[in-house]
């Protein structure tokens, strides 16, 4: 037959070997593909958005409290027996071997077991290794990282108790004692916790918890990336933000006589005592507050200055 037509009805024949079995090749496409995957592990599928949601929403929300930096020692009679007198949260307390047993290591035994402190004895060495060569006496106790809230979480705590927010925030306050002492105030006065920035600001140590006297462990610190931000949060959730400012617009008389501003949801910022607030965080606040003084004292000290407004504030909204 002319050409390489095939005619009407032929087998075509091809050089590929036939496929063995029932399927063949074919057979892993008939194959199944394992059990259906639930709901929520199925991206399309609104239970699986819905779960990512709430992840998002918590992300932005800040998530859980979280703690930060390492275990801080605290080294020497003295100051162990402080701490534990002022509630630290200590953990264990170490006593090297052959330690002179004198009244402040009794002492110190007594306070530990009645709080269900844990007391190890180990040598020397391993007391200088762990302490970092500090002078200890012989005796050095070890306290978690300090456990941060979100700013949020002071919201929702005013929101709790069925009251206005007063929260205070602390813009480059490096002295731990200072911080400590604020912290006291605010636990003191009502505030519903304190906000301070993650870097260059004084944080949640040994010293600044033995300063608040065991306030820490009523009024929650919150750690914040970015103050000013936090500033902005603050006002779009209502709060009105006062700055503590020596040239002030604004007296603490008139803060207080204006029930709206002190009765309401109020943030009040404290700057450092050498350069007071920095201006960005000056600007973004609503007013500016002083304190009128008299005589030639120029400033407060920032914890005292802190002190000050808040006993202002708690007066003037126990006789609203």
């Amino acid at each position: 037959m002319p050409g390489n037509s095939a005619r009407k009805g032929a087998i075509r024949k091809s050089s590929k070997k036939p496929t063995a079995g029932s399927g063949g090749r074919v057979r892993r496409g008939l194959e199944g593909k394992g059990p259906t995957p639930k709901a929520v592990e199925r991206p399309y599928h609104k239970a699986h958005k819905a779960v990512e949601a709430k992840k998002r929403a918590a992300a932005k929300k800040g998530g859980p409290r979280r703690r930060t930096g390492d275990a801080e020692w605290i080294a020497g009679r003295n100051p162990v027996l402080e701490a534990l007198r002022e509630g630290v949260p200590v953990t264990s307390v170490y006593v090297a071997d052959g330690a002179e047993r004198d009244n402040r290591l009794r002492e110190i035994f007594r306070i530990a077991a009645e709080n269900g402190v844990g007391l190890l004895e180990v040598s020397r060495n391993e007391l200088d290794r762990l302490t970092d060569g500090a002078v200890h006496q012989g005796l050095a106790a070890r306290i978690p990282p300090y456990e941060y809230a979100q700013p949020d979480d002071l919201l929702d705590a005013a929101a709790e108790s069925g009251e206005a927010p007063l929260i205070v925030m602390l813009d480059s306050i490096t002295d731990p004692r200072n911080l400590g002492a604020i912290v006291r105030s605010a636990a003191g006065f009502g505030a519903h916790g304190v906000v301070i920035p993650e870097r260059r600001a004084a944080s949640m140590t040994a010293s600044a918890w033995k300063t608040s006297a065991g306030a820490a462990a009523r009024c929650p610190v919150a750690q914040t990336v970015n103050l000013n931000r936090q500033i902005k949060a603050y006002q779009d959730a209502g709060c009105f933000v006062v700055g503590l400012a020596a040239d002030g617009d604004l007296s603490l008389p008139e803060l207080v006589a204006d029930e709206d501003l002190a009765r309401g949801p109020l943030v009040l910022v404290v700057g450092s005592e050498g350069d007071g607030l920095s201006r960005l965080v000056a600007e973004n606040c609503d007013r500016l507050v002083s304190i009128p003084m008299a005589g030639v004292l120029e400033s407060l000290n920032a914890g005292v200055a802190a002190s000050v407004v808040l006993y202002a504030v708690a007066e003037s909204r126990a006789h609203q």
